[in-house]
């Protein structure tokens, strides 16, 4: 099965094409890039998402976040005390 995909080209100035070139993940076509940052969220649509989130887990879950962040400094120090 061959599946054809129409394709347009779009000019950008040069430092747009920089700043996406920058921002493409390894292995990611120009357009799935594209595609991937222009379904980002604006910080404003995501006011809210967590409302139905009690007080309990939300404890919960600042500590786990808070333990992993523990782990990563001392994993980091190690490292650097190291050598790696």
């Amino acid at each position: 099965m061959h599946i054809h995909m129409t394709s347009r080209n779009i000019s950008v100035t040069e430092d747009v094409y920089e700043l996406l070139s920058r921002m493409k993940l390894e292995g990611e076509s120009f357009s799935d890039a594209i595609k991937r940052l222009a379904g980002r969220r604006r910080l404003a649509d995501c006011a809210g998402l967590w409302s139905d989130v009690s007080e309990e887990e939300m404890k919960a879950f600042q500590e786990s976040v808070g333990g992993l962040r523990k782990s990563a400094l001392e994993s980091l120090r190690g490292n650097i005390v190291e050598g790696r």
